[in-house]
């Protein structure tokens, strides 16, 4: 127990209890929201409309453009790998541990990151509720291909993802959202220069991505960068402004 203790002393900023509250906090969330989630599975038929309703609308514009994405990933196998990858792992995968970064070594910036997240999903699941939509991928009459099961022997109907995923939680994109949160938390905070760029090329990188492997339509996408702009805006005004020091206060003076 001591040596656990010197352990949590060490690496941890605030803790094992405070650590232990963080899980809780983030895991009850996602029991929370998986079981909402489901909720919002109970209509194909609205969903398949408002997905029609989407790609009409795109077509309208001549901006159906992840068919041109799709077409672009088909011609390099490594590029269409890399885009499976990145859609089944930077949801939870790189969320999670973006998060437990920003805990271990910016810990000051963590609450506003978390909060932020979780905002953003709460935003995410009252569109999934209010506006359920199929992705592009279940419309392969236009042309749309759901390459992922080929890329990375896993789909939508796999095991425990068929069980925790909603197939109509198209708008909004919550990849998008997420993505730009994490993208510009990390930018902010990381000091490499390169780790920096990388940051702030990953939410262009997902939001391809999730087009280019037939989930989201840019609609979703552009709502999804809604859903992250709000959620950011509004816990930023949240902030109380910071105090003045004692010493500030004898400078000015």
């Amino acid at each position: 127990m001591t040596a656990l203790s010197a352990v949590g002393r060490r690496f941890l900023p605030r803790g094992w209890a405070d650590l232990g509250r963080q899980l809780v906090i983030w895991f009850g969330f996602l029991a929370a929201y998986q079981v909402a989630r489901g909720f919002a599975d109970r209509n194909p038929t609205i969903a398949f409309r408002n997905g029609l309703r989407v790609i009409d609308f795109e077509s309208r514009m001549n901006a159906l453009y992840e068919l041109t994405f799709q077409r672009l990933a088909d011609h390099s196998h490594v590029l269409a790998s890399s885009l499976a990858w990145t859609y089944w792992n930077s949801e939870f995968t790189v969320v999670g541990l973006a998060l437990l970064w920003v805990y271990l070594r910016r810990n000051d910036a963590f609450v506003r990151f978390r909060n932020t997240i979780l905002l953003a999903n709460v935003l995410g699941l009252i569109g999934y509720v209010l506006l359920p939509t199929a992705p592009p991928r279940m419309f392969g009459d236009f042309g749309f291909v759901d390459s992922l099961g080929e890329l990375s022997g896993l789909n939508h109907g796999s095991g425990l993802i068929q069980l925790a995923a909603n197939p109509y939680a198209a708008m909004p994109s919550l990849h998008a959202a997420d993505a730009l949160i994490v993208g510009i938390t990390l930018a902010g905070l990381c000091r490499n220069r390169v780790a920096k760029v990388f940051w702030i090329i990953w939410p262009a990188w997902v939001w391809f991505a999730v087009m280019a492997t037939a989930n989201h339509f840019w609609l979703d996408v552009l709502g999804g960068v809604l859903v992250a702009v709000i959620a950011m805006v509004s816990l930023r005004r949240r902030e109380p402004a910071p105090e003045e020091t004692p010493t500030a206060v004898s400078v000015t003076q």
